[in-house]
């Protein structure tokens, strides 16, 4: 009787081929408000179900970034200030794995513009926490 042994190269695999999840799809975005504390704004981000699959996915495309602030610009236009779009790329890029299911992500025209660098080491709030309202 013969022994008959198999070689399988590493990284192969005898499974099927894989399959990606889709891409989710748009809208990213399903509503903003903005909301006041005294002289401070907050700009409240709510996030679509595919806009939490998309931002929870390790790497994503620019182009889905870009689509989700535009429809962030598309509801609230006066929420084209300097570091809101920064705010936004962060939150859109770490906020899921951070903290998944957050209700709103939260943009401060009264934060700081930062680099990329400083955003993320801030938790996408420069300047300080988390608003108080």
């Amino acid at each position: 009787m013969a022994l008959v042994l198999a070689v399988i190269p590493v990284g192969l695999s005898l499974a099927g081929p894989a399959t990606a999840a889709p891409a989710p799809a748009p809208p990213f975005i399903d509503h903003v408000q903005w909301v006041s504390w005294g002289d401070l704004k907050s700009l409240r981000v709510y996030p679509t179900p595919a806009g939490r699959q998309a931002a929870g996915q390790l790497l994503k495309p620019p182009g889905e970034i870009d689509e989700a602030w535009g429809e962030v610009l598309a509801q609230a236009p006066d929420a084209d200030l300097p570091g809101m779009r920064a705010q936004f790329v962060c939150h859109f890029r770490f906020a899921e794995f951070g903290q998944p299911g957050k209700t709103s992500w939260n943009l401060e025209p009264f934060r700081p513009v930062v680099d990329d660098e400083t955003m993320t080491q801030a938790g996408c709030n420069p300047g300080g926490p988390a608003e108080p309202f």
